[in-house]
Formats: structure tokens, sequence, C-alpha cells
């Protein structure tokens, strides 16, 4: 099993790696001041009041400046996000990536009575139905792979990831390379997600 999760996870960081050149980095100060505009929804340092919408403080900044760059051009849909995203300029993603990298994540709580289950998917997935383990491209602690460019979920509202293993589930949510996270996703069922989730909610690095 562990062998199939490792090439798994090379293969990911290599279609990333090829996804083009690097840019400049950001300035989490100037990505301060940008991300007034952020604050509404996702808090003033990252961390978003409503579960429903993304934590993102202490995310990678890399992974922030592609969703940004996906919901601008059209791989990554949301009726709030996208017009947000539209005019930024590359600076602009890579500053506010900046600032809330360097944000600390506020802990959560995983539902003691999901962790079983949650710890168990995430760990070792299913093998019944191919569900790959989470932490296979998370890690073991939840930080994610910068160098891959898989996000960090520790600490991540559960039912922000819910909906996002939902929407991969169903094809909503298409940007992620090579279809690896619609091929796991597919196999997951309700109570699965649910239980990932709620887990990851509460992994402390």
């Amino acid at each position: 099993m562990k062998r199939p999760m490792t090439l798994v996870a090379l293969l990911g960081a290599a279609l990333v790696y090829a996804s083009g050149p690097a840019v400049a980095a950001g300035d989490p100060a100037a990505g301060k001041k940008k991300a007034a505009a952020c604050a509404s929804c996702h808090g003033p340092d990252g961390n978003s009041p409503n579960p429903e919408w993304p934590k993102l403080a202490s995310q990678h900044a890399r992974y922030i400046v592609k969703q940004l760059k996906d919901f601008k051009e059209g791989r990554r849909k949301n009726s709030l996000m996208s017009p947000m995203a539209a005019p930024l300029s590359d600076q602009d993603r890579e500053d506010l990536a900046a600032y809330f990298a360097s944000q600390p994540i506020s802990p959560g709580e995983a539902d003691p009575k999901l962790v079983k289950l949650g710890e168990k998917i995430w760990r070792g997935g299913n093998k019944k139905t191919g569900v790959s383990a989470c932490m296979a491209c998370h890690a073991p602690n939840g930080v994610g792979n910068p160098q891959a460019n898989f996000p960090r979920l520790a600490g991540q509202h559960a039912k922000y990831v819910e909906i996002q293993l939902k929407a991969f589930r169903s094809g909503e949510r298409a940007n992620d390379a090579g279809k690896m996270m619609r091929n796991i996703a597919a196999k997951m069922t309700d109570e699965e997600i649910a239980a990932v989730a709620s887990y990851v909610q509460g992994l402390r690095p």
C-alpha cells in the first residue's frame, strides 16, 4: 500500500513542478494591507469565522497563489471568490499569500464520535474501496507538502473540508493536478468524508 501512495505523491509533485516558472516572492507587509478586502470572509489574520469558508492562516503561500490564480482564470469557480480574484495581479497574489502564510492558525477540535473513523481513513485509507490514506500527500500531522503544492489541512474547518471533498467527488471542483483528489473523493462515502474532515480540524502539528 505504501508504494502506490508514494508514487501518487511523486506524480503530483512532478505535475506541479511542470506547471511553469516561479514568480517573485511576496511581501507580507504589503499583503496585510491588501488583505483588508479579505477580512470579512477570512478574518483579518486568515482565521475565518465562518466554517464554510477556509482558514488561510498558515496555509502554504504557493498553494494560496495557485488557488487565487485558478479562481481568476476559471479553473476553480465560486460566486464570491471568482470576482474577488479577478482584479488581482501576480504580485497581489504573492503578497496576500505571503501574509496569510505567516499568520498562526487558530486550533480546532475534532468530534470525539468521528475520531476513530477519521483517523482510520487519514492514516490508512480504505483498502476495500481503494481510498488512499490522506497522510500520504498531506503528511501524518496534516501540514501538507509545500514542494508538491499539497495544502495544509491541520486545523482547517471541518465543514469547509467536507464541502470541498464533496465538490471533488461530484466534479464541481476540478482544479486538482491529475484528478488526484477527484479520483480519491469519488470512492469516499458521506460518512468517511465527514469523519476525516472532523479529524483534520482537530490535528495539531
